[in-house]
């Protein structure tokens, strides 16, 4: 297993709940989050940039 920080940019949403369904999927094509946070709102571009650890299972390597 493997741990990425990675930042994410989503668009802002007017309800916190469908935010946070947004942010959880576009943090699922990237792996198994363990915590994430928004760390800057654009009002004007209407995005939030999120910043996450996320985890990898790496696949298992020939032993032979």
């Amino acid at each position: 297993m493997t741990t990425h920080f990675i930042t994410a940019e989503i668009d802002l949403q007017e309800n916190p709940a469908q935010l946070q369904q947004e942010i959880a999927a576009e943090l699922a094509k990237q792996g198994e989050p363990l915590r994430w946070a928004i760390s800057e709102v654009d009002r004007e571009q209407e995005k939030v940039t999120v910043e996450a650890i996320v985890t990898e299972l790496e696949p298992l390597k020939d032993r032979g």
